[in-house]
């Protein structure tokens, strides 16, 4: 019996893994490989998002569309400065989003969202579009830059994700500096969490998705001049979240992709949809094995959300330097520099 067993067992190893596309059987991926280095174009391109929602031009202010302007543009810097003087895209993504994570202004980091229990917890994830590596961290309460933390979970190389108070002791084991947790709080954001507990004690339950409709994860993707790629992003979740909630940004493929073969993408919006969609792989998918086009692979995919009921954006970059916005709300806070285009900043869904 002993021996019916090993050989079966070998049989079974010896089997190819069922990871085939079923549209084309006939069609072997080669193991997967660390790519070979790329010369590059020597362009660079860098895109950002800081969330996306029910951001109408008549809800606001002068001084916040201002405001809002002002640190998408300060972001876009940032990334910029790294890519200009030839850094990695990796340093670059990081660089701009942990600028947004220092920003209340946006639902990541500092000005994060509270959780139920008047807590803040904090999800980031960044992507190596060159060899796949990835590294995610979520429900921190101490780091101060959670893209920081994700950055140091791919380099350590052992895991891919790490959540809680462990991951902020990895964090701080590796560098990362933490703070007091009353840091990351701000008084907008508790008046946000006192408003969605009394809306709950009332007769309706509430979701957390009304709370204005605002999907405040920022995001970062990037082309490098050797000709890589790289995505990162990073979210306080969402208001009133309950029971460890774990949304789509940490899980690689759904809010957070990177392949030099296809894509860079990152994205905001109604995470539990974007998990069921694997919206920043299905993306990178059809644009690497159909051909279909950037902007075409990323406005289908958000109709597939949008069929199944969510709402938000992405943004993506692909290895020529092409990139995109697509969102299916009224705006999303957006911007984008290259080494060959005009710097854009946009919010409203008109421009």
């Amino acid at each position: 019996m002993l021996l019916s067993f090993l050989a079966a067992f070998a049989a079974q190893a010896a089997a190819p893994e069922p990871f085939a596309d079923a549209a084309a059987p006939a069609r072997v991926e080669a193991p997967m490989q660390t790519p070979a280095p790329q010369a590059g174009t020597g362009r660079w391109t860098l895109v950002i998002h800081g969330g996306a929602g029910t951001i109408r031009r008549d809800r606001m202010t002068a001084e916040q569309d201002a405001a809002f302007r002002a640190a998408i543009d300060a972001a876009l810097t940032a990334g910029q400065a790294v890519l200009a003087r030839g850094g990695s895209a990796l340093d670059a993504v990081q660089a701009a989003v942990e600028l947004m994570e220092d920003e209340p202004l946006f639902n990541a980091g500092r000005g994060a969202v509270f959780t139920h229990d008047r807590t803040n917890e904090l999800d980031a994830a960044i992507m190596d579009g060159r060899t796949r590596e990835a590294g995610a961290v979520a429900r921190l309460t101490a780091s101060r830059h959670p893209i920081a933390a994700a950055r140091a979970v791919l380099r350590d190389g052992r895991h891919v994700m790490l959540t809680g108070a462990e991951a902020d002791g990895f964090a701080a084991e590796h560098g990362v500096e933490q703070m007091d947790p009353a840091w990351f709080a701000t008084p907008h954001r508790r008046q946000q969490i006192e408003d969605f507990l009394r809306r709950e004690a009332g007769e309706k339950p509430v979701a957390s998705y009304d709370i204005d409709q605002k999907f405040g994860t920022v995001g970062a993707v990037a082309l490098d001049r050797r000709g890589h790629l790289a995505a990162a992003t990073s979210t306080g979740g969402l208001t009133g979240k309950r029971w460890g909630r774990i949304g789509d940004v940490p899980i690689i493929g759904a809010g957070t992709y990177a392949d030099d073969r296809a894509c860079a993408v990152s994205a905001t919006g109604a995470g539990e949809y974007f998990i069921r969609v694997g919206v920043a792989h299905e993306i990178c998918a059809r644009m690497r094995l159909s051909g279909t086009p950037l902007q075409q692979a990323a406005d289908e995919v958000l109709d597939e959300v949008k069929q199944l009921g969510g709402s938000g954006g992405v943004i993506v970059i692909s290895p020529d330097g092409a990139s995109g916005f697509s969102f299916n709300t009224e705006g999303m806070y957006r911007g984008r520099v290259s080494s060959e285009g005009p710097r854009e900043v946009g919010i409203y869904n008109e421009e």
